[in-house]
């Protein structure tokens, strides 16, 4: 548990971008949609030969460039908004393998507007999250595998402080007090794969007191 992780601003959607792209490209609101010729961390992950899936809860259809349909938006899935980036790459939440060794080498799961804290409560979000990843958390443990749980923003305040945690084999359990961002999860995941460092990211530092 990262206890002072914030975001890099308000409202959600630059956040996402942040993260997913090492900039926000200059969005500074939630409007939709938008097409992007940058890169980011999916297509650094496929020139390196690695693979990358998105799995958005609601997603109409594989690729969908929808902005909004039921409780999905694509305002939290930058993932549809870059060009250099499949569309196949983008599935539904219901694709999610059962057989986690079928993932992808890097995967984002985004859930919906109730299950993700935005519309539905605090608890609604937690039962989700144990309901639908607390397998893949375990098996991350005994499988060399890790999960990040990261939130875009908090509920509006200045601070903007967020929830950052870390879970998996290689994780050391405990709180660390690190000043982190966006900028610095993307800046691990690169170094991890040995990917370029996307805007932002290169001026940011790595975690790496977290590891055992």
């Amino acid at each position: 548990m990262f206890t002072k992780s914030y975001a890099l601003t308000h409202p959600s959607q630059p956040n996402y971008l942040g993260l997913f792209s090492g900039s926000t490209q200059g969005i500074t609101d939630d409007s939709c949609p938008h097409t992007f010729s940058a890169q980011s961390l999916e297509s650094e992950l496929i020139a390196a030969g690695k693979t990358f899936v998105g799995y958005s809860e609601g997603l109409p259809a594989v690729g969908s460039s929808v902005c909004t349909s039921g409780l999905y938006v694509r305002k939290h899935a930058p993932l549809a908004d870059f060009s250099k980036d499949p569309a196949s790459d983008h599935q539904p939440f219901t694709s999610f393998p059962t057989s986690f060794a079928k993932l992808p080498t890097v995967a984002w799961v985004i859930p919906n507007l109730d299950d993700d804290m935005h519309d539905g409560s605090i608890q609604q979000a937690d039962s989700w999250l144990q309901t639908h990843l607390m397998a893949y958390a375990t098996w991350a443990k005994n499988n060399d595998s890790l999960l990040i749980v990261q939130w875009d923003e908090d509920e509006g305040t200045n601070t903007n402080h967020i929830a950052t945690i870390f879970v998996g084999a290689m994780v050391k359990p405990g709180k660390y007090s690190e000043t982190i961002n966006h900028y610095n999860i993307l800046r691990t995941i690169e170094d991890m794969y040995g990917l370029a460092h996307l805007g932002s990211s290169a001026g940011a530092k790595a975690i790496t007191d977290v590891w055992k």
